[in-house]
């Protein structure tokens, strides 16, 4: 549905997104990685459809699984590009109306898995330090060896979302939209993730000849 380019092999941004996919794994398996967290400094950076498509990709892979988390509590999205409705989400596991397995969506692509947030979630960044979500994010974890989960987080210098929940993350992945930031938002952003371990930078929506996307 939207902006499922890693699904269309004919699609110049499928090979810039597999290339980002080689890269971020063999980054995480040299240190044991098992999750991932996207953030950009500002919103409409294009995190959601990077954390979508790098998922998608990782999905190709026959040894691998994934899941991708949309812990974006303020503007959910990661459902609704993926043309996803279901009645229960994180929403529900959060008030105690439904379990884990309640909520886990199969958006029809083999090895790949969502957990989908419906709604903007109040009081989010206090929702997110709770033990009910550490927990959450420890089973996500440690459930199984082969799968790599992504959290799509809160832009970083709008609200302190993703501070709260980037101890609990292996690692970072930073996406900048080409021509979108000041250059202090850049540098404030990196100052925050100062103690986080950055997986790299992806410049988002730049014009790039031949099949580069990035």
């Amino acid at each position: 549905m939207y902006k499922r380019q890693a699904l269309n092999k004919h699609d110049p941004a499928s090979w810039a997104f597999d290339s980002l996919r080689t890269q971020v794994l063999q980054k995480m398996e040299e240190n044991n990685w098992r999750t991932i967290a996207v953030v950009s400094p500002t919103p409409a950076s294009g995190k959601t459809v990077v954390s979508i498509n790098l998922a998608i990709s990782i999905s190709h892979k026959p040894n691998k699984t994934v899941m991708l988390v949309d812990f974006d509590f303020r503007k959910p999205r990661v459902a609704k590009y993926l043309g996803i409705k279901t009645k229960k989400s994180i929403n529900d596991y959060i008030s105690g109306e439904a379990e884990l397995k309640d909520i886990i969506v199969n958006p029809g692509i083999p090895r790949l898995t969502i957990l989908p947030t419906n709604f903007s979630v109040a009081r989010s960044a206090e929702m997110l330090s709770t033990t009910k979500i550490q927990e959450l994010v420890s089973e996500l974890k440690n459930r199984y060896n082969s799968r790599v989960v992504i959290f799509d987080l809160p832009p970083l210098l709008n609200a302190d979302d993703a501070m709260v929940l980037l101890p609990q993350v292996d690692c970072v992945l930073f996406v900048v939209g080409d021509g979108q930031h000041s250059q202090s938002e850049i540098v404030d952003s990196m100052r925050l993730l100062a103690k986080s371990n950055i997986l790299g930078v992806v410049l988002n929506r730049a014009e790039v000849e031949n099949r580069a996307y990035y």
